[in-house]
């Protein structure tokens, strides 16, 4: 193998990170429609904090059998560091979310599923920090 070969596929990203995309999209979708549902028996601001949990469950379980399989730390201490990440990324969440749905899309006149593409945008968000979070924290090996 050349280097420019061996430096051009250093380039692309990780096949964990890839996992860790596909998981983590699924349970954000998980997420995005559970808030939906939950939405219609509690506010739009409470609704995205329950949504995040059932989203953040999913997620556990499909990132420890999948993405960080090599992982030696014992399950409860991933959960505890787990939960610490995701209480950065809810919080992010809730920021984008809110910020979005109630000053930035009324104050540009957008008024067209507000709350749904401000939550898909909230959601988002927080990838790339919690795939960081993870990676060193949460299933470190």
């Amino acid at each position: 193998m050349t280097r420019a070969h061996a430096g051009a596929k250093r380039m692309f990203v990780s096949t964990n990170f890839l996992l860790f995309l596909l998981t983590g999209g699924f349970a954000a979708a998980v997420n995005w429609g559970s808030r939906i549902v939950y939405n219609v028996w509690m506010p739009f601001t409470a609704a995205i904090v329950v949504a995040y949990i059932t989203g953040m469950i999913t997620a556990f379980v499909l990132v420890k059998l999948f993405v960080f399989t090599k992982s030696t730390q014992s399950t409860g201490r991933s959960i505890f560091f787990f939960s610490l990440v995701n209480l950065v990324a809810v919080a992010q969440t809730w920021i984008v979310s809110v910020g979005l749905a109630y000053h930035v899309f009324p104050s540009i006149g957008f008024s067209w599923h507000t709350r749904d593409i401000a939550h898909l945008f909230g959601v988002v968000v927080p990838v790339f920090t919690s795939y960081v979070g993870h990676k060193k924290w949460s299933f470190r090996h």
